[in-house]
């Protein structure tokens, strides 16, 4: 038989790394456009000036009921929007199956939001039986505030 046209006929033993690199190129742009889309409830401004906040774990789980107000007449609860004549059979619904210690709700409120809309939102959870309400704040690290 004759020898190997265009190339020889050893093994290629060297990684090729051009599809490597085209796959890794693709994973970072999905996860990229997917951890935005992550992000529970809705984009508030939160204050910033709290220097020892108590953490609470229990506010990223998915069964935790956090109301946004981004502003004065808007409320929130996860990413759908709700008046808040109906906010309190929202809450009703989703605090029915949940243990006393358990039922807690979190309010997440911009930082130009007047306190009267707050005190407003709070009025219409403890018309539910709800005693727990968490205010939510960002930490202030170091000098800076956090984001």
């Amino acid at each position: 038989m004759g020898a190997a046209i265009g190339g020889t006929s050893e093994y290629n033993s060297e990684i090729n790394v051009t599809p490597m690199v085209d796959v890794m190129l693709v994973l970072l742009i999905i996860f990229m456009i997917v951890t935005p889309l992550l992000q529970q409830g809705v984009t508030v401004n939160i204050p910033k000036d709290l220097n020892e906040p108590v953490e609470d774990s229990e506010i990223t789980k998915d069964t935790s009921v956090v109301i946004s107000i981004p502003d004065n007449n808007n409320f929130y609860v996860g990413k759908d929007p709700f008046p808040l004549a109906s906010l309190g059979e929202k809450i009703q619904t989703m605090m029915k199956d949940k243990a006393p210690d358990k039922r807690i709700v979190y309010i997440k409120s911009g930082i130009d939001v007047e306190y009267g809309t707050v005190v407003k939102a709070i009025d219409v959870i403890r018309k539910q039986d709800i005693d727990k309400i968490g205010l939510v704040a960002d930490k202030k690290k170091g000098g800076e505030a956090a984001k």
